[in-house]
């Protein structure tokens, strides 16, 4: 199976040639509370090189509290959030849930940055659960 993206108006449009993500996670830190508008983030994470994108994407750069430099890309146009770049794993792409195409099937396995959610958010007991910072995908927890 391969996925396919897009922003609400059309104008960014992804193919992932990936079989399935390296890992799919939902995200409490506060940027991705920002970014989202004031809940998480749900995102799935692809081989860079799995990752092709059609159209011109804006971003916005800042420090994580990892400390690593995140990159947040989306559409100019309509906003819509596409993915994230973190400079510790250029490897990957941190692709956005809702900008994929309907019916990819994928749902989060870990919850991270747990520590930042608000006391009313919601967090799904099923999934794997860090306070923080997890192991990078694929690395073994500490």
């Amino acid at each position: 199976m391969s996925f396919t993206g897009h922003c609400a108006c059309g104008a960014v449009s992804a193919t992932i040639s990936a079989q399935e993500p390296v890992a799919v996670r939902q995200c409490w830190c506060r940027q991705c509370q920002q970014a989202a508008a004031g809940g998480c983030t749900n995102n799935a994470v692809f081989p860079a090189e799995a990752v092709a994108i059609a159209g011109t994407l804006g971003s916005f750069s800042y420090v994580a509290p990892s400390g690593n430099t995140l990159t947040q890309f989306f559409c100019p146009a309509c906003g819509t959030g596409v993915m994230a770049q973190s400079s510790g794993r250029m490897h990957l792409r941190t692709v956005r849930l809702g900008f994929l195409d309907p019916g990819h099937g994928l749902e989060p396995d870990a919850v991270i940055w747990t520590d930042d959610a608000p006391a009313w958010a919601q967090i799904d007991q099923r999934a794997a659960s860090f306070a923080g910072q997890p192991p990078a995908p694929g690395q073994p927890a500490q």
